[in-house]
């Protein structure tokens, strides 16, 4: 078991270790480049929910501004959801 999670002492706290990862969104007008963060819950608010990952940047800027994220139950559900959604949408910012 990792020690890490006996630092909360309060469910409150929503204490939550995390991992980055980074990806590349292959657009026509070039690639761009996505950090994800996944956090991993010590007591997550519904326990479906122990990893939540969310992306740096938003797509879809110049319709309705979507921010990518997926959650689950592993690690791998949470990053693949995320990525997917990064897919989803294009990237419209200014690069």
């Amino acid at each position: 078991m990792d020690d890490w999670k006996f630092a909360q002492s309060d469910p409150t706290e929503r204490l939550a270790r995390l991992h980055h990862f980074s990806m590349t969104k292959r657009q026509p007008d070039g690639n761009i480049d996505f950090v994800i963060t996944v956090r991993e819950y010590v007591t997550p608010d519904d326990p479906s929910v122990l990893f939540f990952a969310q992306a740096d940047k938003q797509t879809n800027q110049k319709t309705a501004p979507h921010t990518p994220c997926g959650w689950g139950r592993t690690m791998l559900t949470a990053l693949a959801e995320c990525m997917k959604a990064v897919h989803r949408f294009p990237y419209e910012g200014g690069g």
